[in-house]
């Protein structure tokens, strides 16, 4: 198809070569243990999906104070590192990359949906709005604790321990996950973080946990295997942003010095915003242009906007996406009933393309 030419094109995002500019979301779908350890099915599942130019791993819970979703992965224990090892030696296996997403949830949780049934943790203690799905259905989420001045340094450093254990696991990177209204989207927002020490406040308080995060990941496991994602303007998960044209460029400042893998941003629409931070970003930045066709990302390509795009719903109902595409067959339709629980049934079984 002439007009998705540019997505064919190789690129380079940091350390990780790639054939092609079409890469795979992050997406939740809550098929690990219970002890979050990833399994053969997820090692399948990821392995199908391998001919995108980078295959971006669901969330996973760097701490066990991280986890909020009920079987989500984790990539703090040895049982855990072995299980991701298993899905990382499948992509290889079948050629492809695979950046493993750390995301620690903050106060987007629920007690029962974890092995330790602890309170959340967040920034500040403020209840987010909403409710969380817990074995016994949709509940309504606890108040978080607040993290103290130390233990905040201490979940940086938690991060650090985790990229080291992803690349521990064989991943070719990792994605530190600041977006969607966890805990960095949470010290960077508003109306979640109330903080009166160095981390909150001014937005150079706001964005120092996201700073600290990404340095330390780099410093640890290399800037070039390093990639963070942002929501500039997103209020999923109950947060606030007050002045995301203030906040953003600030954050994409401090971060571009740092000489990481990517910038990934998950884009809500504000254009002019879009283009203040493509301009401030020297690296390569993914853009997530949720809901828009193949078309609308390819020309987000060849006009500069974006060097890679990534798509969610298409990767997780098409294994074959990327053959699906140059060879203009029809795609899958995904089925949201099973986006986030039911074994191999919308997970490995939505059918490759007949020859």
């Amino acid at each position: 198809m002439s007009d998705l030419n540019s997505l064919w094109q190789p690129a380079r995002a940091g350390d990780l070569r790639l054939p092609h500019r079409l890469a795979m979301a992050p997406m939740t779908r809550g098929r690990s243990t219970a002890d979050g350890v990833p399994t053969a099915l997820n090692a399948e599942y990821y392995a199908q999906r391998a001919s995108n130019a980078i295959v971006i791993t669901e969330g996973t819970q760097p701490s066990a104070d991280g986890q909020g979703y009920l079987l989500t992965p984790g990539i703090h224990s040895a049982e855990q590192v072995a299980g991701w090892r298993e899905v990382t030696d499948a992509v290889h296996a079948a050629d492809g990359r695979v950046v493993v997403q750390l995301m620690h949830v903050g106060r987007i949780a629920h007690p029962d949906n974890t092995p330790h049934g602890r309170q959340p943790v967040a920034p500040s203690a403020v209840r987010p709005a909403g409710t969380m799905f817990t074995a016994s259905g949709p509940t309504g989420m606890p108040a978080p604790r607040a993290l103290s001045t130390e233990e905040v340094a201490a979940t940086v450093d938690d991060h650090r321990r985790a990229a080291a254990n992803a690349v521990a696991a064989g991943a070719d990177g990792v994605e530190i996950h600041g977006a969607n209204g966890y805990l960095i989207h949470q010290f960077l927002s508003d109306n979640a973080n109330e903080r009166t020490d160095r981390y909150g406040g001014s937005v150079e308080n706001r964005i120092r946990f996201a700073v600290e995060v990404a340095t330390a990941v780099a410093d640890e496991i290399g800037a070039g295997r390093t990639g963070v994602r942002l929501s500039p303007g997103n209020p999923y998960n109950d947060v606030r942003e007050d002045d995301p044209h203030t906040l953003y460029p600030t954050l994409v400042r401090a971060l571009a010095p740092l000489d990481l893998a990517y910038l990934h941003l998950v884009h809500a629409g504000d254009e002019p915003l879009l283009d203040t931070l493509r301009s401030l970003w020297p690296g390569a930045l993914v853009l997530n242009r949720a809901g828009a066709d193949l078309a609308t990302r390819a020309q987000d390509i060849t006009d500069g906007r974006a060097d890679i795009v990534s798509v969610g719903a298409m990767a997780l109902a098409n294994p074959d996406l990327v053959d699906r595409i140059r060879s203009g067959s029809p795609l899958n339709s995904a089925d949201p009933t099973t986006f986030y629980s039911g074994g191999a049934t919308g997970y490995t079984d939505y059918p490759t393309r007949t020859v």
